[in-house]
């Protein structure tokens, strides 16, 4: 891209009371933007509003600064990480292409060769139980070992824990995952996340519609859902409470004709109730990676034989497990339940997290750890 290029795109993204639909249509009506900055008043006027015409004949404030640190962005690339894929790029994502609102400008950091993958998106609850984080995780990397590249939000949470598995199951060679921020590439957020974003960017890629420079605004996070949605051709939620990011998500994912998952839970967690709401609403219900799998792509068992080594041994049942059963539970609730001392049970708690069979969780409770 030439920086005179790259100038007209940002001046047209950047241009005040012109949004994203305003912009699309004076694309199809004119061309690149350098032919829509072109054009006279009347001939903008068939398209735009009059004040949307006004704004589009002055330069916006802060473009020609926003040019020259998108353009040293670019320059400054040393791997060949860093693009700007345009509405007008081939390499821009069809997926994205075939909704009702695509980006302008696509902002991608990551792998040198951009061949947009076949793909699961994971979202979820940004304070989950550890049960959810696991299942996050395992879910991740499972898609990941099947051949799918797994799409999020890097947010905390299960955002995270999804990315975690996808890079850890990966194969060399394939795009592990895929995060949607709601920043600008030169930040990272939440500043936690930076040696996650260090690997993803090493497996996988980092999009973002958000020019640099821009900080974490609450209304830019709901808005970057749709990409989440958009490039997987499924929806798995894994934990969320019924008003969250998340579920934004799986309604975008549905009006686009994706499929929507989601994973039960307790009827006593606030994380589990915004699944069981997708499941009322006609999510499908899922237990298992292959769940998901077997829906979008019936013949990956056949092409991934290796999925059949991925679940775990089962944890041998023990009276405790048992009583634990599988929500949070005290102390006081184990030792009737089991008769057991308070020091017996606190040694056999201590011991079966360190094994990874128990959480700890706030509050003096105690949960259950699933695995496989």
């Amino acid at each position: 891209m030439e920086r005179d290029e790259l100038a007209a795109w940002l001046r047209l993204a950047l241009t005040p009371g012109v949004g994203r639909g305003s912009a699309r249509r004076l694309l199809a009506a004119f061309g690149l933007p350098q032919q829509v900055f072109a054009q006279d008043p009347e001939a903008l006027a068939t398209v735009a509003g009059p004040a949307q015409v006004q704004a589009l004949r002055a330069e916006p404030d802060g473009w020609a600064a926003q040019v020259d640190v998108t353009w040293d962005w670019l320059q400054q690339d040393s791997d060949g990480s860093r693009r700007l894929l345009t509405l007008a790029d081939p390499a821009y994502p069809q997926a994205l292409l075939q909704t009702e609102d695509p980006p302008l400008m696509l902002y991608v950091q990551g792998v040198a060769k951009v061949q947009w993958p076949q793909a699961i998106a994971i979202v979820g609850s940004r304070n989950p139980t550890p049960q959810g984080r696991a299942n996050a995780q395992q879910f991740g990397r499972t898609f990941a070992q099947a051949g799918w590249t797994v799409v999020s939000g890097m947010a905390l949470g299960i955002d995270a824990a999804a990315h975690e598995g996808a890079l850890e199951g990966s194969p060399p060679g394939q795009i592990a995952t895929i995060a949607v921020v709601g920043t600008g590439l030169d930040r990272v957020y939440p500043s936690q996340h930076r040696d996650l974003a260090h690997r993803i960017t090493g497996q996988g890629l980092i999009v973002s519609e958000y020019p640099l420079g821009t900080p974490p605004l609450s209304e830019n996070f709901p808005q970057r859902n749709r990409i989440i949605a958009a490039l997987g051709q499924g929806t798995l939620v894994v934990e969320a409470a019924v008003r969250s990011g998340s579920l934004i998500t799986a309604r975008m994912a549905a009006e686009q004709g994706r499929e929507v998952f989601a994973v039960p839970g307790s009827i006593h967690s606030p994380q589990a109730r915004g699944c069981h709401e997708l499941l009322r609403q006609g999510a499908k219900l899922v237990e298992t990676a292959q769940d998901v799998l077997e829906e979008l792509a019936p013949a990956t068992r056949a092409h991934h034989p290796r999925l059949a080594a991925v679940p775990a041994a089962p944890v041998k049942e023990t009276s405790l497990l048992q009583a634990l059963g599988h929500d949070p539970v005290g102390l006081d609730a184990l030792i009737a339940r089991t008769g057991t001392s308070a020091a017996d049970l606190q040694a056999q708690l201590l011991e079966m997290e360190l094994e990874g069979h128990v959480a700890r969780l706030p509050g003096g409770l105690f949960q259950r750890l699933e695995r496989g």
